[in-house]
């Protein structure tokens, strides 16, 4: 089954935040919250995860598990959007509206992924 090439667009902003995740782990680490342990552990699973997912979404067996898992993986980071709203050195000084933004684009990247279920 030939997908629509916004699914692959998809994919590739997955693969490419996941790889993101390798290639600069401290930036990420320095966004996530005190309260969860192991930032490093963390860093690497969830790009690892991205990853995983960006390529399941290209193949009809795993596309539709790819994408609930992505909207559940978008749930987890809110947390982390909301820590970099109220934390200082975790918003790495990007200014306060693109932090805010980011928490509404959670929701529509969740609708965006959502939106495929049905192909």
């Amino acid at each position: 089954m030939k997908f629509p090439w916004h699914l692959y667009l998809m994919a590739a902003t997955y693969i490419g935040a996941g790889i993101m995740h390798f290639a600069k782990p401290k930036m990420y680490q320095r966004i996530l919250p005190s309260y969860l342990p192991g930032h490093k552990l963390l860093v690497l699973f969830s790009g690892m995860f991205e990853i995983v997912l960006g390529f399941a979404i290209c193949f009809t067996a795993t596309k539709n598990m790819a994408l609930y898992l992505i909207i559940i993986m978008l749930v987890f980071f809110l947390p982390v959007h909301i820590h970099m709203l109220y934390n200082k050195k975790a918003g790495m000084g990007i200014p306060k509206w693109v932090l805010i933004w980011r928490i509404p684009l959670q929701f529509a990247l969740m609708l965006w992924a959502f939106s495929y279920l049905k192909y």
